[in-house]
């Protein structure tokens, strides 16, 4: 049981730091400005469900995915795993890699759901994830990734007051480098996969 509650714990805090909903809280924030309380609880809902929606098709049929394309899961982990180190460089210097700029408001939970939540990075971490631990406990560890970034969405004025631009920025730049380690990770067990 503790082993399961561990693992949980791990899967869970690797897909909120790849999820990153405190990165989305500016953006969020400027996106849903002026707009009433029940607007913006809509949009943070949009946004779960939209990531939700695509972590659980990765999560329920990546393999069927890989059998169609004759991709094995070693050649995934080095390609995703490149694509995190690329979000993980993103993240900590502040980089603006293939974003979408300038949406309107009324599009601002599916622009936060993906690519924002649910980009390349957190689908990678999905497959990896349930390749390691089975389905059960990465589909616990999602849910509760979304309940917590629907808090965040959902609250994201007051947050965003409390914590100010400057503390927002470093918290994404640590947690970027920890995205590049664990992208580095991931890429040297897809290397020795293959042999």
């Amino acid at each position: 049981m503790s082993d399961m509650i561990g693992s949980i714990i791990y899967t869970f805090s690797a897909l909120f730091v790849i999820l990153d909903p405190l990165l989305s809280v500016p953006i969020f924030t400027s996106m849903t400005k002026d707009q009433p309380a029940s607007e913006i609880n809509k949009q943070a809902l949009i946004a779960v469900a939209v990531a939700g929606f695509l972590l659980y098709i990765f999560l329920f049929f990546n393999f069927f995915i890989f059998d169609i394309l004759g991709i094995t899961m070693p050649s995934f982990q080095v390609a995703g795993g490149i694509l995190l180190f690329i979000l993980g460089l993103q993240m900590a210097l502040g980089l603006d890699i293939g974003r979408a700029k300038g949406p309107s408001q009324t599009v601002a939970g599916v622009v936060i759901g993906t690519p924002l939540l649910c980009g390349p990075g957190a689908i990678t971490t999905v497959i990896l994830l349930s390749e390691q631990y089975g389905i059960l406990i990465p589909a616990i560890a999602i849910t509760l990734s979304l309940i917590a970034t629907w808090v965040i969405l959902r609250f994201s004025s007051t947050i965003q007051l409390i914590l100010g631009n400057t503390v927002t920025d470093i918290m994404a730049r640590v947690l970027g480098m920890l995205v590049a380690a664990i992208a580095v990770k991931i890429i040297s067990d897809g290397i020795f996969g293959f042999f």
